[in-house]
């Protein structure tokens, strides 16, 4: 269940409130009058199904309550009520396969943000793979999958496509693409000065390294896995169960391309640092077209539940 709280103009307030009485899978409302203060109005508060928060939302940002009040939504970790049991039966679907189009927009959006901490992380990662490439080392290279955060500006590129929104694609592209690149270079003045120190060596990079040669290996098997994993961490998004990004994470070989590419180049190794970008872009592809085409069957599917939902009046 999702607990929704508004602030509303006295004006719209009968308007709000038929609009959730005529939602199925809402309950429990409840009207402030006069209780707001900043912006002046009513307070509106309800419960509703997370299968049917989508449809209110989207009613509730027709009106414009998002512009002339405030719209909050917040998840319900327990709820102790047979109405509330009631709505979430009445609600087309089930609850973990709904799709909340406006908290993904918000989520993305913040995640796809070129940020300090957002270069800290991906530049940190790229270089702990960095290390991985050449000691061979498959528990840093995995270490690396886990920190990158590229899959934030993947999934922010991906729902920007669907939603047809210029002003995320191109912020998340910006992140993406400025985040690799900033890495990559720090990365490869992080090779020279490892080698300096005698720590890295060419011939380090140049052996078998039966552990990671698969970074500079591309093949249809990569594009594969990206495609699965792009499904798998879109959905994880949707859903809210975001603990099977960590397997997304370490699916993918982002990360650890973009940083053997940068060490090969630092050793003048042209054909490797060519063979890992290959890798990169090839996995970068891959979540994208899984991402999008996964984000475009959910939309039409639950756009098909939407028109079969009656209103709850005559569900009644």
């Amino acid at each position: 269940m999702l607990h929704v709280r508004l602030i509303t103009p006295s004006d719209r307030t009968d308007e709000v409130v038929q609009l959730i009485e005529n939602t199925v899978g809402t309950t429990h409302l409840a009207v402030l009058s006069g209780a707001a203060r900043n912006p002046r109005g009513d307070v509106v508060l309800c419960d509703v199904a997370r299968e049917a928060g989508d449809e209110l939302l989207g009613g509730l940002r027709e009106l414009g309550i998002d512009e002339s009040g405030s719209i909050a939504v917040e998840n319900i970790d327990l709820s102790l009520s047979k109405r509330a049991d009631k709505a979430e039966r009445e609600a087309p679907g089930e609850g973990s396969d709904a799709v909340l189009w406006e908290h993904l927009a918000e989520a993305t959006h913040e995640e796809s943000t070129l940020s300090v901490t957002y270069l800290a992380f991906i530049t940190l990662a790229t270089m702990i793979a960095a290390c991985g490439v050449v000691l061979d080392n498959a528990i840093l290279i995995v270490g690396a999958m886990a920190v990158g955060p590229e899959f934030g500006p993947l999934a922010g590129f991906c729902t920007a496509l669907v939603q047809k929104a210029p002003k995320l694609a191109l912020r998340s592209l910006i992140a993406l693409i400025a985040g690799f690149a900033f890495a990559m270079v720090v990365t490869f003045g992080f090779s020279l000065f490892m080698n300096a120190v005698d720590l890295f060596s060419v011939e380090q990079l140049d052996a078998k390294r039966p552990n990671t040669n698969f970074i500079y290996a591309p093949d249809w098997f990569s594009f594969i896995v990206a495609v699965l994993a792009g499904a798998a961490g879109t959905l994880s998004l949707t859903s809210a169960k975001s603990g099977a990004l960590v397997g997304v994470a370490i699916s993918v070989t982002t990360v650890p391309a973009a940083a053997n590419a940068a060490v090969a180049f630092s050793f003048t190794e042209y054909g490797q640092a060519w063979a890992s970008t290959e890798q990169l872009l090839l996995n970068l592809l891959g979540i994208i077209v899984a991402g999008t085409l996964t984000l475009l069957a959910q939309k039409y599917f639950w756009a098909r539940h939407r028109t079969r939902t009656p209103l709850k009046d005559s569900a009644a």
